[in-house]
């Protein structure tokens, strides 16, 4: 590994340092957001308005960027990596797709139970055949954002930017898969502060839980993320990764599939009883019965699968540890 890897040893940067550069990443990242009235949040101006996030894109764009410099100015001159060497730490080459495809089947084992609801009880399999999904998604600014720019900026930053600077200063591998992923989950408590702008009348209290829940799952991935990021030295496989975890969203945890969870299962009233619309479509229990085995079984698989599926010649020279 040394003739292809530098081992650092000592550290050729400071913990310190790791942290306040992963601490300036994140502050690049968000900040521009609320610099401008054409990024900054307001009542009259959502998240989601096209106009913002086209600013916002530019804004991450230059974010990535500039912090993108700093971290080959520090690779380069801590580390004395070449080109070649630099690349690899970035998770840029070599492009391995079986690395990526295998990532990918981890994260499908993971969304069993909602690849089935979605796709096989919904009916979008024929969407996802012909690509009209995809197509119709990316079509649209938020889709574009949740989808492109987000993964790729949000992986860049947080995955091959600060996790390579955490390798320089010696931190172990646990270490770095429970450690880095916090500055992504911090990213996104701003939301807090855009949600209340935009929702004035929910309680502040429920504003709170819904940012830590949203804390929580960031952070969850992060993990994920860049567990898979040193494992695989791939930051495609991070990428899409994330791109297939957005669009899969948080799984179905109560109700029947083929319904909203939640909703009651029966034809909608008007105000004097009487039914209007054709009933909802309900499907038999054996298919509730069928999601909940597979998201079962798809958690169970992915505890099963996690080494195995992400295990790459391609690996980030971290310091060992046992998990």
């Amino acid at each position: 590994m040394s003739d292809v890897w530098p081992v650092p040893a000592p550290p050729l940067v400071s913990p310190t340092a790791a942290a306040l550069l992963s601490i300036l990443f994140t502050v690049v990242y968000v900040l521009p957001f609320y610099l401008s009235a054409a990024t900054r949040p307001s009542p009259q101006l959502t998240r989601d308005a096209p106009s913002s996030i086209r600013a916002r894109v530019r804004a991450v764009t230059s974010s990535c960027i500039i912090s993108t410099i700093l971290t080959l100015v520090v690779l380069h001159q801590s580390g004395g990596f070449d080109a070649a060497q630099i690349l690899r730490f970035l998770g840029l080459w070599p492009v391995s797709p079986l690395d990526t495809a295998r990532t990918i089947l981890l994260v499908a084992i993971l969304f069993a139970g909602p690849l089935f609801e979605y796709g096989i009880v919904d009916g979008h399999w024929k969407d996802w055949l012909v690509g009209r999904e995809l197509y119709q998604t990316l079509s649209s600014w938020i889709g574009y954002r949740n989808y492109v720019a987000g993964p790729v900026s949000e992986e860049l930053i947080w995955r091959a930017l600060v996790i390579p600077i955490h390798i320089l200063a010696g931190f172990s591998e646990k270490r770095i898969v429970f450690l880095t992923p916090l500055y992504f989950g911090i990213a996104h408590l701003h939301h807090l502060y855009e949600f209340r702008l935009t929702n004035p009348r929910t309680p502040l209290l429920i504003a709170i839980v819904r940012s830590l829940f949203q804390f929580t799952y960031t952070s969850l991935f992060g993990f994920f993320a860049a567990f898979v990021f040193i494992r695989t030295g791939n930051l495609y496989s991070v990428i899409l990764a994330h791109s297939f975890c957005n669009w899969m969203g948080l799984p179905r945890l109560y109700g029947r599939v083929g319904v909203e969870a939640g909703e009651p299962i029966g034809p909608p009233e008007k105000a004097d009883g009487q039914s209007t619309d054709p009933p909802i479509q309900s499907h038999g229990v054996g298919w509730t019965v069928a999601y909940y085995v597979l998201l079962v079984a798809g958690a169970v698989g992915f505890g099963y699968q996690l080494f195995p599926l992400t295990e790459s010649s391609h690996a980030l020279p971290v310091v060992p540890g046992t998990w």
